[in-house]
């Protein structure tokens, strides 16, 4: 169930405050004491103290137009959409929080404003408060991908996502079948959809329930088939004629993305393995001694890469010739065909890295260089099956510099910057660490994001789960 958690730092004192978010999920499993709704990975059981006739009649009961209800337990991140902040996860569902006390102050339907089953928990804002997203619309006439527009502003207090629309609607090439996507990449004049082939088999999502299988069950990893970038004009909705294209990856997370010298470069954390979700099955997580090591030692490990796609391809773009003209990028663009561009990735780090498992988590100084030429990237290294490293990441070198302790393991770590900062990383690093073999000795980490070192640590006398996602929210 999601569990909301607040660090308050004021006058030189650290608060910290967490509350269940009460959605209709929490309040049914709470009732029954039990799991009623069912989840990504869990399917709801039928009621036990019904006889064996009653359940099994119970798998074939479904909610209105015969498909599963979506659960809302948004335990996924914090997101912002016209300066109130939401938490989401990956169904149609939203509820808009009070940043002060946690309560949930309303549940917010996407599909109540636009035509889109769901959107990701990985909104994109520019500067002056417009947010985009995805979601899916699935249709008699099959699946397509829907890039969504939320204005800045709203026209009453009571506004929510009014005033939502769907910048491009991108057919999916199975209908049946589309892509499983987190989050997608966003420059200044581009969205970029990422399509992995990481597929969604929508009859077995929707026919789970009376199989007694979760909407895991319904997810696949097929590597046959290329990952495809479709670049999306956010002043037009024109979706590019260009193809482009690379080999199988799946990619939870990215970096960051801007446009330079005729060029779109893209940096993402990605592995060539799509199999990632099933290392979070309970049974692995289980686990002990060779066991564990057997789940860790057969994970696929996520890097952090770099992909260059030219913007100017035309009819007279030679093909077989490599189209990435800068010089301080091993990544490669070549036009195959009319309308294909093949592109290979940049490693964005060198050995080091692979000491430390990969890393997962990326953050940078959203507020001043998304979208832009940047340097430097933070994220947690995964020597485990949860992040249990801090890394700072230098495109200049790709260097690194690395925060661990044994026994202790980081959460996402968040960007701080200075007030009046005017270099890339004049800031701090926030991370909410835990001890999972200590009782009670939760803190909150604060790094100084330059040379990496810790500052400070606010010790929190309460046991606090591992977590995704968080936000910074400077009211001072």
């Amino acid at each position: 169930m999601a569990l909301l958690h607040k660090f308050k730092i004021s006058g030189g004192q650290v608060t910290y405050k967490s509350r269940f978010l009460g959605s209709d999920c929490y309040q049914a499993n709470n009732e029954h004491s039990r799991i009623v709704v069912s989840e990504f990975g869990t399917v709801a059981m039928p009621d036990p103290c019904k006889n064996f006739f009653q359940r099994f009649l119970s798998r074939f009961e479904m909610p209105s137009e015969s498909r599963p209800e979506p659960s809302d337990n948004d335990n996924v991140s914090f997101v912002t959409y016209k300066g109130d902040y939401y938490v989401s996860t990956e169904t149609n569902f939203m509820h808009r929080i009070d940043p002060e006390t946690l309560e949930a102050k309303e549940k917010v339907d996407w599909s109540k404003f636009i035509a889109v089953n769901g959107a990701t928990a990985h909104p994109h804002n520019d500067p002056d408060g417009t947010t985009y997203n995805m979601g899916n619309s699935y249709t008699a006439k099959g699946a397509t991908y829907n890039i969504i527009r939320v204005p800045p502003t709203k026209n009453s207090p009571e506004d929510t996502l009014e005033g939502a629309t769907v910048l491009c609607s991108i057919p999916s090439v199975d209908k049946t079948k589309p892509s499983y996507y987190h989050s997608f990449a966003m420059s200044e004049n581009y969205v970029v959809f990422i399509e992995q082939p990481i597929k969604m088999d929508l009859l077995k999502i929707v026919t789970g329930k009376m199989r007694g299988k979760g909407i895991s069950d319904g997810v696949y990893w097929d590597p046959k088939r290329d990952t495809f970038f479709h670049l999306i004009n956010k002043q037009t909705g024109k979706l590019s004629s260009v193809h482009y294209l690379t080999k199988a990856l799946s990619t939870f997370h990215q970096i960051n993305a801007f446009e330079q010298d005729g060029m779109l470069v893209m940096d993402m954390c990605a592995s060539d393995d799509g199999q990632a979700i099933n290392n979070y099955m309970v049974q692995n997580l289980r686990q002990s001694g060779e066991a564990l090591d057997e789940v860790y030692n057969t994970m696929s490990r996520v890097f952090p890469r770099r992909f260059v796609l030219p913007l100017n391809v035309d009819h007279n773009t030679p093909i077989g010739k490599n189209l990435n003209t800068r010089p301080d990028s091993t990544a490669t663009a070549i036009r195959i065909s009319k309308e294909k561009v093949f592109c290979s990735y940049e490693e964005l780090h060198d050995e080091e890295l692979h000491k430390y498992g990969g890393l997962e988590f990326p953050q940078i100084n959203y507020a001043k260089y998304n979208t832009h030429p940047y340097r430097y990237f933070y994220g947690c290294g995964f020597r485990h099956l949860v992040g249990d490293t801090l890394i700072k990441m230098d495109l200049k070198d790709k260097s690194m510099k690395v925060w661990e302790q044994p026994g202790l393991y980081p959460s996402e770590p968040i960007f701080v910057p200075s007030p009046d900062s005017t270099e890339e990383d004049d800031g701090v690093i926030l991370s909410v660490v835990i001890t999972p073999n200590k009782d009670k000795s939760t803190f909150l980490l604060v790094l100084d994001a330059k040379s990496f070192k810790e500052l400070a640590r606010a010790d929190v006398p309460v046991n606090i789960p591992y977590g995704f996602h968080g936000t910074f929210n400077n009211t001072a």
